[in-house]
């Protein structure tokens, strides 16, 4: 994996992958970052949902997944000259404004796609599809047969210490209640759905159809599928199977570290991803976060 070319092991360590978050990443100045670096995107997106979603990022998907995807593209926009940027990855809703910073998408079709998606998935969580939780713990070798036992699946695979299981409410008590005694910690979160599960396959067409109608340009920087570790082989699939496929986050990370990446910028907002490869990695990476105040100095 070259990421635009060989390239030799110093230049490489020297560029920056860059890293869009997803869900549960908001931040109470974001929308003050994209009234400054990009207020049409503000007023597109306030049209497109009827309201301004930076004043109910909280109330559910279908506010929080265009105010965060506003919030990244306006990070990235604040980032530029901060690095040399070569790869770039979103962590499932991330994914999105990656593949705009990669050239591929244009941003505000890629608006109106993550406006779809989030009240598409927000529609199949009302229909009572479930939840998630996260699971946390030194050892999390045996959560795969917890999982199972529990009637859950992988949404998010994290990092060693952390993955978030996905599946219905009932069986998600089953888990809240058993975790302790298996040695792990579990959370349940507040997302009012089974994201990355078979029971949002209720979505994926619509949702592909919409992907069908917009122009997808190939990518003028190594674009990583997060949910396929791996560089994206179709951008349409991968982004349409994305919706049930579990987020392969540490896998990702692992490859690319393994290629010889060490410099990660974060720059949607908060700093859940530049935090978790910095508790992975420790020493041996690099890390910022677009709401670093030394990020300057990065």
């Amino acid at each position: 994996m070259d990421g635009g070319g060989a390239l030799n092991g110093s230049r490489r360590a020297n560029m920056a992958v860059v890293l869009f978050p997803g869900q549960g990443s908001e931040t109470t100045n974001m929308r003050e970052r994209v009234e400054r670096y990009c207020p049409e995107l503000l007023v597109a997106a306030i049209e497109l949902i009827g309201e301004d979603p930076f004043t109910r990022v909280r109330d559910g998907t279908a506010f929080a997944q265009p105010a965060i995807f506003c919030a990244s593209i306006a990070g990235w926009r604040a980032a530029a000259g901060l690095a040399d940027p070569i790869v770039v990855i979103g962590h499932s809703l991330g994914e999105f404004g990656a593949l705009v910073a990669a050239g591929s998408l244009d941003v505000f079709d890629a608006l109106k796609l993550v406006v779809l998606r989030g009240r598409l998935m927000q529609d199949a969580g009302g229909a009572g599809s479930g939840g998630m939780a996260a699971v946390s713990g030194r050892n999390l070798v045996d959560v795969p047969a917890l999982a199972r036992r529990c009637g859950l699946v992988l949404a998010n695979d994290n990092a060693p210490h952390e993955v978030v299981l996905s599946g219905p409410e009932e069986n998600l008590q089953t888990l809240l209640k058993t975790a302790a005694a298996e040695g792990v910690r579990a959370v349940r979160l507040p997302v009012a759905g089974a994201f990355h599960s078979p029971l949002m396959e209720c979505v994926v067409e619509e949702f592909r159809a919409a992907l069908a109608s917009v122009e997808i340009r190939p990518p003028d920087l190594l674009a990583f599928c997060s949910t396929a570790a791996a560089p994206f082989a179709d951008i349409r699939e991968d982004l349409a199977a994305g919706i049930t496929r579990p987020v392969l986050w540490r896998q990702s990370m692992e490859k690319l570290c393994r290629s010889g990446f060490m410099r990660f910028l974060e720059v949607g907002p908060g700093r859940v991803l530049s935090r978790l490869a910095a508790g992975t990695y420790g020493g041996h990476v690099q890390t910022a976060a677009i709401d670093d105040h030394a990020l300057a100095a990065w």
